[in-house]
């Protein structure tokens, strides 16, 4: 099992940047998909953007496309979340996931949420208007 947290959250204009980050202890993560979901307030946790295990493959969301990227260091053991021009309906609490994958392709994006096994706490997201 991997220990995930994420930071990086807060308050924020509309317009404006943050940079989450998921920092990974217990395994290496370099082992694992990862992936970003958010949970706005009485709505589902959904996918925001995932990354290979090299990370040279990833996948953004159609509301978040353009403006978030995913990155990953596997050396510093960390995943980001890239936030550009946010809109007050990115608020939502952020999650990090993970999925081992020790024998998978190091290419693979995993999209579906019920694959993910490891997350974090959350990181809240508030962007005004």
């Amino acid at each position: 099992q991997v220990n995930l947290v994420e930071s990086g959250g807060g308050l924020v204009q509309a317009g404006g940047s943050l940079r989450l980050s998921c920092a990974a202890s217990g395994r290496t993560l370099g082992m694992y998909a990862m992936g970003w979901f958010r949970q706005a307030p009485g709505k589902e946790r959904d996918l925001v953007a995932a990354i290979s295990k090299s990370g040279g493959d990833s996948y953004h969301a159609d509301p978040v496309k353009g403006r978030f990227t995913i990155s990953r260091d596997n050396v510093k053991n960390t995943v980001y979340l890239q936030m550009n021009s946010l809109r007050p309906e990115d608020t939502a609490v952020y999650y990090c996931a993970a999925r081992l994958s020790v024998f998978g392709s190091s290419r693979a994006v995993v999209t579906a949420k019920d694959e993910y096994s490891d997350w974090g706490q959350g990181t809240q997201v508030t962007v005004s208007s």
